[in-house]
């Protein structure tokens, strides 16, 4: 690389480090000693990024022994999806709608869920299916009735309102309640219940606490998003008491990195993974260049969940402090690059350390301003590696 600018070398060691997603064998190197891989996306709307997920779920099962699929979906509800991917009787479309989110009631959600459940009918350990959000926890509470039977109405009755409230949707609820989950689970704990009853609960009281803080506070800590990605952590850190599990983790690159999201006044997911288990966390970010994505739409500033997700486009950028304009240039097809491991040029080393912007979008676009949507991002502070792909298109509504 000797006589290359510095814009020329970072281009040429992307170039040379671009591994193509159909021979991912080097990720082998990456990946040694790693118990949870969190595959990001850019958008929650794109079929690529479900696509290019699947075939990095399927190396990580049956190339590396990859024991659980944990999704940002709701922990309650996902529970139906394991017992179809474990061989059980039920309506997987059905199931995936339970989830509670639109952007997994898709054709590619399904796809990798029958992937599942074909892998799991001759595999010697089955591989889980696990959601780790708390929100919907309704088949939780529905259980937790079931279970107390007579002592039910007393502890359940003052949780009846979190069935039914969305995030974001109204305001929070009393922060009474929390307190009322957690006495419940505590009654739980009391009587030695079983660890079926005491996950519910469990969920019940993260839904609790999530469902009656606010979205903005003077304080950040107090706000939903800082509470929710503490619980996304801990709900993964679940999945890992087994010794010999190790998770592949879809969600947004906004929690799978290891920094602060929405500005940078939120812990991600992904920071906590880190800082409680070091190496043995790698977030993979998954970036696209230009293409289509669906997601609701704002109005006036909120929005109507009765109205149905629509499509955007957007087109790819040059700019040269845009993560994805320098990735299109190095490589013209679907690749990964380890940022972790191997030697690198001293204008690499800077690259990887300047401040810079991608793409990212969430369940909700605004209609105008949404080309504007970039995330800040340190590459080498927030993620190990990084997956592209060109070009993206919607996902597909079941």
């Amino acid at each position: 690389m000797s006589g290359a600018t510095a814009e020329e070398q970072v281009t040429q060691w992307l170039r040379a480090r671009a591994i193509p997603l159909d021979g991912l064998a080097p990720l082998r190197i990456a990946l040694n000693g790693v118990r949870v891989v969190g595959l990001g996306e850019a958008t929650h709307g794109s079929r690529e990024f479900f696509l290019i997920r699947h075939r990095l779920l399927e190396f990580l099962v049956e190339e590396l022994g990859f024991t659980t699929l944990a999704v940002e979906a709701s922990a309650s509800a996902s529970r139906a999806v394991d017992d179809y991917v474990q061989g059980g009787s039920g309506d997987p479309v059905e199931a995936l709608a339970g989830l509670g989110f639109w952007t997994l009631h898709t054709a590619e959600m399904l796809a990798t869920v029958e992937w599942l459940r074909d892998h799991n009918r001759t595999a010697a350990r089955k591989v889980r299916f696990a959601g780790v959000d708390p929100q919907h926890p309704a088949a939780s509470l529905d259980a937790l009735r079931a279970h107390l039977g007579a002592a039910a109405r007393d502890l359940l009755d003052p949780l009846a309102p979190l069935a039914g409230k969305r995030l974001g949707v109204g305001p929070p609820l009393d922060r009474r309640i929390e307190a009322d989950a957690r006495r419940l689970e505590e009654f739980l704990t009391g009587r030695s219940a079983p660890d079926e009853a005491l996950a519910h609960a469990r969920i019940v009281r993260q839904n609790a606490d999530l469902a009656s803080r606010p979205f903005r506070h003077p304080d950040p800590t107090q706000t939903v998003s800082v509470a929710r990605d503490r619980h996304l952590a801990d709900n993964v850190d679940l999945l890992l008491t087994d010794p010999d599990a190790r998770v592949a983790l879809w969600a947004h690159n906004g929690h799978v990195m290891k920094g602060a999201h929405s500005g940078g006044s939120v812990p991600a997911m992904g920071l906590h993974l880190g800082q409680r288990h070091g190496e043995a966390y790698y977030a993979l970010g998954v970036l696209f260049g230009a293409g289509r994505f669906r997601a609701r739409r704002a109005r006036f500033g909120k929005v109507d969940p009765a109205r149905p997700p629509v499509t955007f486009r957007v087109p790819l950028v040059r700019r040269p402090t845009i993560v994805e304009a320098r990735l299109a240039a190095a490589h013209p097809g679907d690749h990964v690059i380890d940022l972790r491991n191997g030697p690198r040029p001293e204008a690499v080393t800077r690259w990887l350390g300047e401040p810079l912007n991608m793409r990212g979008y969430g369940a909700v676009a605004r209609r105008f301003t949404y080309r504007l949507g970039y995330m800040p991002t340190v590459l080498a502070e927030h993620f190990d590696g990084i997956a592209f792909v060109p070009e993206v298109t919607a996902s597909t509504p079941l």
